[in-house]
């Protein structure tokens, strides 16, 4: 025993010398030692008694364990039985099994490994340390656990100067109010942040974001996410290039490609810019907005620079603001702003107030420009305010109000230049099936109609007629029939007794032109024209390729 003893003084001895020129490894202490040339050549075996277990030092690190090979020509060592690795006070390693290159200051642990840091602890059964590197790294299912989460993944990085973890594969992380899984997820512990790489997603008590590269601080619940990014976010889903989500704030944004999905009430807005405000119940789309709703199992399609949506999923009511442009099937409209309540179906399609200098300075053609305006089938109609309602139970259309300068136009079918024209106060419509049937004009209504014989479609002559009120009737492309009610004055003008001049009222605006007919006109030329900006996102780091095989 003493001669083991007197052994170990030695090889302290020298190794406190070698260490002056080599940075050896330094034995520190043992219980004994021992060689055994035949199963270790050239290793000193250290081993433990009942009051003293080995103790190895190098470069600040310092390895206790039950027992050691140490091979002073490699500059080498193996340890086991309940290893414990320290480096200075902020760091601390456990295992059962540990290798120690002096040269390299590379190390493996493997059973039951447990690091620690003063901020978390990680826990795996193999893990690699690059000291020089400052680094560890494992290749088997790990768990890192600190004050708020647990962190699980099949690989695993950590960098100790930067206090940074990257997760690799099968990432998870548990929080009492998230939780995460991505492919890969760098976690600065400090910060508190994550980055991350590949399809990820965070579940939060009311929210799902999902991504496939995103910044994340975990603490304050906020950030920012990119590449098939979606967030649903209390029945609203919001996807686009590049999402902003702040959990505190109950707010989400989105820029590029933007698209807000409500699952309640089956309706679309998009446009190039976005924001959800969850506690308004809320939304604001714009750049190129349009909203698409489904009634009669038909598309109905919005547009205006401005959509906004708010109230809660049974009474959502969306507004537009600015060139308003309406596409359906069976109807087209356009007007400056609109009221949208999506759970009745009810428009309302209204016009900008004008100024005190443009009622001064307006013709009633003028006027007629800015009022809003529908298209049913050949019908043109337009006043100061539209007004669609949808039967509560079918979802279908039902009804429709025009309050103040009614127009109703029409291209007459045969004459070249002829326009069939009814105008009044108030128009009431009604549908049937969807389709407008009847119209019944009231106050101070007038009336421009060519009339034709059955015969030979020949011209008769020209109808103009003031009257309290008339009714029409509506076919597949128009007026079929009109019927003038309470006193009618007026009568039936050859056509070489009207000259051009009289052939339309004061007002009249053949507004063709702007009848969007496809889903492309929805839009102004500058919205077609605009640049979407660019989005310098979250780069890949430069070693993702690799991490990845």
């Amino acid at each position: 025993m003493k001669r083991l003893f007197h052994l170990s003084i030695y090889l302290l001895a020298s190794s406190f010398l070698w260490a002056q020129e080599t940075k050896i490894i330094e034995i520190q202490k043992a219980g004994s030692s021992q060689q055994d040339e035949a199963l270790f050549p050239g290793a000193t075996i250290l081993l433990h008694d009942k009051t003293q277990r080995v103790h190895l030092f190098h470069e600040g690190g310092l390895v206790v364990s039950d027992r050691a090979y140490f091979y002073a020509k490699r500059n080498f060592f193996k340890a086991q039985g309940a290893v414990v690795f320290t480096q200075g006070d902020s760091l601390k390693m456990t295992c059962q099994y540990m290798e120690y290159e002096g040269k390299t200051r590379k190390a493996k642990a493997w059973g039951n490994v447990v690091l620690q840091r003063p901020d978390m602890t990680l826990e795996t059964d193999t893990l690699y340390l690059d000291r020089i590197a400052n680094k560890a790294f494992y290749n088997t299912p790990g768990k890192v656990v600190d004050e708020e989460s647990t962190l699980t993944s099949n690989r695993g990085i950590y960098f100790m100067e930067d206090k940074k973890y990257r997760f690799l594969y099968n990432v998870k992380i548990k929080n009492p109010e998230y939780k995460v899984n991505a492919q890969q997820l760098d976690y600065f512990t400090e910060l508190d942040y994550a980055y991350f790489y590949g399809p990820s997603t965070i579940e939060g008590e009311d929210y799902t974001i999902f991504s496939e590269r995103g910044f994340y601080n975990m603490k304050a619940q906020k950030g920012n996410f990119e590449k098939n990014a979606q967030i649903d976010y209390g029945g609203k889903i919001i996807n686009g290039d590049s999402l902003y989500f702040e959990n505190e704030k109950a707010y989400a944004a989105g820029t590029n490609r933007v698209r807000i999905l409500d699952t309640l009430n089956q309706s679309v807005i998009q446009g190039h810019y976005g924001e959800i405000f969850r506690d308004r119940d809320s939304a604001i789309i714009t750049r190129r907005a349009v909203a698409t709703n489904i009634i009669e199992n038909d598309s109905l399609f919005i547009h205006a620079d401005t959509l906004i949506a708010t109230g809660p999923e049974t009474a959502r009511i969306l507004r537009g603001f600015y060139d308003v442009r309406i596409l359906k099937s069976d109807m087209r409209a356009k007007s400056d702003s609109l009221y949208f309540n999506e759970t009745t179906g009810g428009i309302r399609l209204y016009k900008r107030p004008l100024t005190e200098k443009q009622k001064q300075v307006f013709t009633e053609e003028d006027l007629t420009q800015r009022n809003p305006v529908m298209w049913f089938g050949n019908s043109q109609m337009s006043g100061n305010e539209i007004e669609l309602l949808s039967d509560i139970e079918t979802k279908k259309l039902d009804s429709l109000k025009i309050r103040g300068n009614v127009f109703v136009i029409e291209k007459d079918s045969i004459s070249e230049y002829g326009f069939n024209q009814i105008k009044g106060g108030i128009l009431n419509g009604s549908f049937e099936d969807g389709k407008l049937k009847s119209i019944y004009v009231e106050k101070n209504t007038q009336v421009i109609y060519y009339l034709y014989s059955d015969e030979d479609n020949e011209l008769i002559g020209i109808n103009k007629t003031l009257c309290s009120a008339l009714n029409m009737v509506m076919g597949e492309n128009g007026i079929e029939d009109i019927t003038f009610l309470v006193s009618p004055e007026g009568d039936v003008f050859p056509d070489f007794q009207i000259n051009t001049n009289e052939r339309t009222f004061k007002g009249f605006l053949w507004r063709d032109a702007e009848r969007p007919r496809r889903k492309k006109d929805l839009f102004s030329k500058e919205d077609l024209e605009l640049v979407l900006p660019k989005i310098e996102g979250i780069p890949l780091p430069e070693d993702f390729d690799l991490l990845q095989e």
